[in-house]
């Protein structure tokens, strides 16, 4: 998986984005329940709203392949100064690199998240790992698998991209009892392997493939268990995206041993309502 680089301690103020500034009112503001980003515009005046407004994300569809792919060329040009080769250039080549991206979105597998009505972010996530990094054994054990993590620049360090990997892992526990959240990082980016360790991750391994077979085989690993869930607050799901039946996206069964209450039933996320705000609908 290429992940964007670790983002530079939370400044005061973010950039603007598109005409908006997202003030955290918390140095991160989607830490606990209850916080927002406040968005304002660019005189400095709150926009009407905004206290109360989340982020909102959407499930990608083929159309959004331009937006994904301009994601990663911003995040391969910052890439460039941060003495890394990850993103350098396409692997193995563009053509390639391009029908991994549409294969994500034709599947259901890719969410985008936007604040009014612009990019910000994307994640990608799903039921099965790389095979070729991931053993049968780790596969039979439910778990989600995330890919495609990028924060644009004019929203780094907001703690976006930590709320996505938490709010995908959540809806992942409902639909079908994950285990595990697990990332494969860039193999040469130390930062970024510190980074998830410094959010709970653990490092299992390098798997065992050359580079130029898979350049991101640090493999990494956190228990659902562990979760914060109130990160998931931050985000207002478009009601069309849950409604919609995209690929193996809400195909999966729900999986884990008999008599187990898993986390959806304890925080209720079966009880799901259209267009509600919530961390995992």
């Amino acid at each position: 998986m290429r992940l964007l680089s670790p983002p530079p301690a939370c400044p005061p103020a973010a950039p603007a984005v598109s005409g908006l500034t997202v003030f955290p009112r918390k140095l991160m503001p989607w830490r606990r329940a209850g916080d927002r980003s406040v968005l304002v515009s660019a005189d400095g005046q709150p926009r009407h709203g905004a206290m109360t407004d989340n982020l909102r994300i959407r499930r990608g569809t083929t159309r959004d392949v331009g937006t994904i792919i301009g994601l990663i060329d911003e995040a391969a040009d910052w890439l460039r100064g941060k003495g890394t080769d990850q993103w350098a250039t396409p692997w193995p080549d563009r053509a390639a690199r391009d029908r991994r991206v549409r294969r994500g979105l034709r599947n259901g597998h890719t969410w985008i998240v936007e604040v009014a009505g612009r990019p910000i972010a994307t994640i990608t996530y799903r039921p099965h790992g790389n095979r070729k990094l991931w053993t049968r054994k780790e596969d039979r054990t439910p778990a989600v698998y995330v890919s495609r993590l990028i924060v644009t620049r004019s929203a780094a360090g907001l703690g976006v991209g930590a709320a996505m990997i938490d709010w995908a892992a959540a809806r992942a526990v409902r639909d079908w009892n994950a285990q595990w959240i697990r990332i494969d990082v860039w193999t040469t980016n130390v930062a970024l392997h510190n980074y998830y360790e410094k959010r709970g991750f653990r490092r299992l391994r390098i798997a065992q493939c050359h580079a130029e077979d898979y350049p991101s085989a640090a493999l990494f690993q956190k228990p659902t268990s562990e979760i914060d869930l109130a990160t998931g607050h931050s985000f207002e799901i478009d009601p069309d995206s849950e409604n919609e039946q995209v690929g193996a996206a809400q195909t999966e069964p729900r999986r884990g041993r008999s008599g187990r209450l898993g986390l959806a039933r304890r925080v209720g996320h079966h009880d799901r309502k259209p267009h509600r705000k919530v961390s995992v609908s």
